[in-house]
């Protein structure tokens, strides 16, 4: 998928996501020793956003497994058309061979495995799902198959490019981290949220960006119940575009700091903090 770390930077960067060494030195050794990559970081620092990049930027299909409490292997993995196997019983009197293709209900597990392009496979907010869905996920990350027992087992023709996000809300089982190659994402540094910012939001003057960018890391250093994600400095910037603001004052900080700052108590804080 990639020559290099650098040449991950290029092709990241030609989609507007900015990368870092460490980011763009992992997804090279993911692609190149095919091995899962597990993101792990705050909310909103671009882990999700990095394997739609990676999707965009190889021009792979992104195949999303959305992970929640009580996900099972029924929406993640496969089931049958129940409905349209009862419909053949009823019809021939018989229940042979309902447990077939014609019958199989694919998710996004197999529907990757079994994809014949290339793949990214994202595995979002795994930290969110219980623990026996690790289980699920410990044959197809380290053997790239799945097994169905009507069916044998399911090996890859073309092995997805596997991502996996966690905010880190539980810690995931050492026998899934074994699997992967682990990155770490953090907040990004001042300088490079300004030029995140003027990626995204290209007609923003410089200087209004950078002080955009000054002030998120002001926020972000309080504590708070929720910090400014990326995506929410972006719309901040955006909102500044939509009011015609050419500068960050103390007046526009307080009248919008609801874009960045989702809860009364942190918007307090902020507001005391930086004098408003």
């Amino acid at each position: 998928m990639f020559n290099s770390p650098a040449d991950v930077s290029e092709r990241l960067a030609a989609v507007d996501y900015l990368s870092d060494d460490s980011i763009a030195t992992s997804v090279f050794l993911a692609a190149a020793l095919g091995k899962p990559l597990l993101a792990e970081g705050p909310a909103g620092v671009g882990k999700t956003q990095l394997a739609k990049a990676v999707a965009q930027a190889t021009g792979a299909e992104l195949i999303r497994l959305q992970c929640y409490e009580g996900l099972d292997e029924a929406r993640a993995l496969y089931e049958w058309n129940y409905k349209k196997q009862l419909l053949r019983i009823q019809a021939t009197s018989s229940d042979d061979d309902i447990f077939s293709e014609e019958f199989l209900l694919e998710r996004p597990l197999l529907k990757a495995i079994r994809s014949a392009g290339p793949t990214v496979l994202l595995i979002d907010e795994t930290d969110k799902a219980d623990v026996e869905v690790e289980g699920l996920l410990l044959e197809l990350l380290s053997d790239f198959q799945v097994t169905i027992p009507e069916l044998g087992t399911i090996e890859a023709t073309l092995r997805p490019f596997v991502v996996l996000t966690s905010n880190a809300t539980r810690e995931l089982s050492e026998a899934l981290k074994r699997r992967c190659l682990y990155l770490h994402i953090e907040y990004p540094t001042q300088d490079r949220e300004r030029d995140i910012v003027l990626s995204q939001v290209p007609t923003l003057p410089a200087d209004l960006a950078e002080q955009l960018a000054r002030t998120v890391a002001t926020l972000r250093a309080l504590e708070l119940k929720k910090a400014p994600s990326v995506a929410e400095t972006v719309d901040w910037a955006r909102t500044l575009l939509a009011l015609g603001r050419e500068e960050l004052d103390e007046e526009t900080v307080s009248g919008t700091l609801g874009v960045v700052l989702k809860h009364a108590s942190d918007q307090a804080r902020a507001r005391k903090e930086l004098g408003l």
